[in-house]
């Protein structure tokens, strides 16, 4: 598959009725494991990716060249749409952003998010015309390259939980171009309701975080179109290996292995699959 096919499957994915989820793996054995399980559609996550690398999930800790690299990898393991987390672009102009988004396409990509946090402590989220800039400019290059483009609002992963701001960013986001619309951290089914009665453009919700146990079928009752689950498959796996190097080091028992995956279920997953 062409990615222009891709990109044709992924925007489908978003105009046809009802909800899909967008699951995030951080490697391509991963990606393989998802695709076989019947996903129609993957996305990094830089927060795993960050993690399988001995890095905190921070723009100071992590390039455009190793989250473009780690992103190559899952593209090139599957023949699903795959859609890229870029951070913030990996820099605060929006000329940055453009050539972000231009590089992404090269390497495959369906698509890819562009957030507004910043990185800087002292000013987590870029402020209102800046990330509008933002997303303008990565918009017109995204539509130029056949790329479906995400905008995030990242205030309440910040603490900043003002909804009224963050619709007010996601509805400018969507005038300057964007496909999709993605708030990550909302915890009340009513404020993602909210969010997407307040938009016109499809919107992503992250699940996966405590606090956020929403159904597929309430969150699509909300009006939400895609479901993501950023590091959490990542996170759920590295608290299984915790769990058994902690019983290893402090009961000296092996019991873990008996809820592990057999070494050949796991070889089935990583043999190429017929399409």
């Amino acid at each position: 598959m062409t990615r222009e096919q891709k990109y044709n499957t992924f925007r489908a994915l978003h105009e046809r009725t009802g909800i899909f989820v967008l699951p995030n793996p951080w490697n391509a054995g991963t990606a393989k494991i998802l695709i076989a399980l019947g996903f129609e559609a993957l996305a990094t996550t830089s927060a795993g990716y960050a993690f399988s690398i001995g890095q905190e999930d921070s723009t100071a800790n992590l390039t455009r060249d190793g989250i473009l690299q780690n992103a190559k990898e899952i593209v090139e393991a599957t023949h699903l749409p795959v859609s890229a987390d870029l951070q913030d672009g990996f820099g605060p102009s929006p000329e940055t952003c453009a050539e972000t988004i231009r590089l992404a396409a090269a390497i495959g990509l369906a698509g890819g998010s562009i957030e507004d946090a910043s990185g800087d402590p002292n000013a987590p989220i870029y402020d209102f015309q800046l990330a509008v800039e933002r997303v303008e400019a990565a918009a017109e290059t995204a539509y130029t390259h056949q790329f479906l483009l995400t905008a995030r609002a990242e205030n309440f992963l910040h603490g900043r939980p003002n909804l009224d701001d963050t619709i007010r960013r996601l509805q400018s986001f969507a005038d300057a171009g964007a496909d999709v619309l993605y708030a990550p951290g909302l915890t009340r089914l009513e404020a993602i309701r909210e969010v997407c009665a307040s938009v016109s453009k499809p919107v992503n919700v992250l699940m996966g975080l405590q606090g956020a146990t929403f159904s597929l079928e309430e969150l699509a009752a909300a009006g939400v179109k895609r479901i993501s689950v950023g590091g959490s498959f990542a996170r759920a796996a590295l608290g299984a290996f915790i769990r058994a190097a902690r019983e290893v080091k402090e009961k000296g028992t092996f019991t873990f292995a008996t809820d592990a995956i057999s070494h050949a279920d796991v070889s089935s997953y990583m043999t190429p699959q017929k399409h």
